[in-house]
């Protein structure tokens, strides 16, 4: 992985959020999202790696009538630079079948050693769930 170079406040820094909880269950999506957003503003390059049951976080076609739609959260973090993989395991294990795209645009369906790069790479590492 190289590092990405973003202007700002981060001086080219990368934060990795790990997320294993799903959406509508706790704020920890929330929590991510907000912390992304935080740290995208500050120039920070963001990685954001979804597993278990975080991988419904960007399901297309949500239709949540009491909580803010956490897939349009994180379209808005792809659209600010964010880079947002499910992994795939855990992606058709709950039966979001890769070949139908379930996905949002700009989410990459991909395996948990993205994950290791990730954490060598980051001047910052979270996870939650």
């Amino acid at each position: 992985m190289k590092e990405r170079m973003v202007p700002g406040e981060g001086g080219g820094k990368i934060m990795t959020i790990i997320l294993t909880e799903g959406p509508y269950r706790s704020q920890y999506a929330d929590i991510a999202y907000n912390m992304a957003k935080s740290a995208l503003k500050m120039g920070y390059g963001v990685n954001m790696f979804l597993y278990m049951d975080a991988t419904h976080i960007p399901k297309k076609e949500q239709n949540p009538h009491s909580f803010p739609n956490v897939a349009h959260e994180f379209r808005k973090l792809i659209a600010m630079g964010a880079d947002v993989r499910v992994c795939v395991r855990c992606a058709t294990a709950r039966g979001h079948s890769c070949t139908e795209k379930p996905y949002i645009k700009g989410v990459k369906i991909t395996n948990v050693y993205d994950i290791p790069e990730w954490v060598k790479e980051s001047d910052k590492v979270i996870s939650l769930g």
